[in-house]
C-alpha cells in the first residue's frame, strides 16, 4: 500500500475525462474506490480529499504508477499561467483541475482510439474489454483479481475480422486488423515515435489505417505525451467556435494546450448546466 498526499489530482475526474477505458468506478464493497489495468497491472486507487492510497507496493508505484499519473508535472503552476481575463478558460480549469495526462501504452492508445471513432465510453469500454478477454493474456494480480493485458499487435495480426466483428467492433474491425498487420510488418516503427516532435509524429500516425486527425492527436497527447496536441471533437469545436471565435491563444499556452484542452473537454462535457 502506498499513500501519498498531492494536490490537482482527482481519480474520479481522470476516470471520466476521456483518455482511459480501462479505468472504472468499482460498486459493492469497493465504492469509492477505481480500478484500472495498464502495463500488465492492476491497480485499485482509492482517495479522500488529497489523500491518495494506491494498493500496491512501493516498488510497482515508482516503477510506473508514479509515470503514468505524471506525478511530478506542476498541474497547479499551469493552472496558474492561465490569462486571468479568460474567465471561461480559468473556470474550467478550476473544476477539472484535478485531471492529469496519463502516461499511456502507445499499442493500447493507438487500438483505443481507433474503437473511439464515432461511438460512446460505454460502448467503447465493452469493446475493449471483449478484445482484451479474446487475445489478451489472461493475468491474476497479488489479491487474486483476474484481469487481461492488452492484446499483442501480433495477437490481433493474427485474427479474423470476422471475429474482431463479435468484439461489437463494426466497420472498425477493419481498421484495426489493418493496423495490426502494419505494425508488424514494420511498416510504422512504434518506438522512433518517441524521438518525434508532435507535427512528425502525428504525420507518422496518420499512416495507419483508421487513424485521422482526431484520432491521431489523442494518441500523441495521451501515449506519447506530446501536450502540444489538441485533439478536437464535436464539443471541443463548439466550445471553439463560442468562445474563441478568432483561434484559441496557442501561441500563448503551446506546450501546455494540450492539458488545457483536456480541462475544456471536461468541463464541456460535465460542469456546463
Amino acid at each position: 500500500m502506498v499513500q501519498i498526499t498531492k494536490d490537482c489530482f482527482s481519480i474520479s475526474q481522470i476516470c471520466m475525462s476521456g483518455q482511459c477505458f480501462r479505468m472504472d468506478a468499482l460498486e459493492g464493497e469497493k465504492a469509492g474506490t477505481v480500478g484500472l489495468v495498464a502495463f500488465g497491472n492492476y491497480l485499485e486507487v482509492r482517495q479522500n480529499g488529497n489523500e491518495i492510497c494506491f494498493d500496491c507496493t512501493q516498488d510497482e508505484y515508482d516503477a510506473v504508477w508514479n509515470g503514468y499519473f505524471d506525478m511530478e508535472t506542476d498541474y497547479a503552476g499551469i493552472i496558474s499561467c492561465i490569462d486571468s481575463s479568460d474567465t471561461y478558460l480559468t473556470a474550467a480549469a478550476q473544476y477539472g483541475n484535478g485531471i492529469r495526462i496519463l502516461n499511456q501504452d502507445l499499442w493500447e492508445m493507438i487500438i483505443s482510439f481507433i474503437v473511439s471513432q464515432q461511438n460512446n465510453i460505454k460502448r467503447i469500454r465493452k469493446c475493449i474489454r471483449l478484445l482484451c478477454e479474446r487475445y489478451g493474456e489472461k493475468k491474476i494480480s497479488a489479491d487474486g483479481i483476474v484481469f487481461f493485458d492488452f492484446p499483442t499487435p501480433r495477437a490481433l495480426a493474427a485474427a479474423r475480422i470476422e471475429d474482431l466483428y463479435a468484439c461489437n467492433l463494426g466497420y472498425r474491425s477493419k481498421y484495426i486488423y489493418e493496423t495490426a498487420n502494419s505494425i508488424v510488418r514494420g511498416d510504422v516503427n512504434l518506438q522512433s515515435l518517441w524521438q518525434m516532435d508532435y507535427e512528425t509524429a502525428k504525420k507518422e500516425l496518420l499512416q495507419l489505417c483508421g487513424v485521422g486527425t482526431k484520432v491521431a492527436d489523442c494518441i500523441c497527447l495521451f501515449a506519447l505525451h506530446k501536450t502540444d496536441a489538441f485533439p478536437r471533437d464535436t464539443h471541443i469545436n463548439k466550445v471553439l467556435a463560442a468562445r474563441y471565435p478568432d483561434g484559441f491563444p496557442f501561441g500563448k499556452y503551446g506546450k501546455n494546450s494540450g492539458i488545457l484542452q483536456q480541462y475544456i473537454f471536461y468541463y464541456d462535457l460535465n460542469g456546463m448546466k
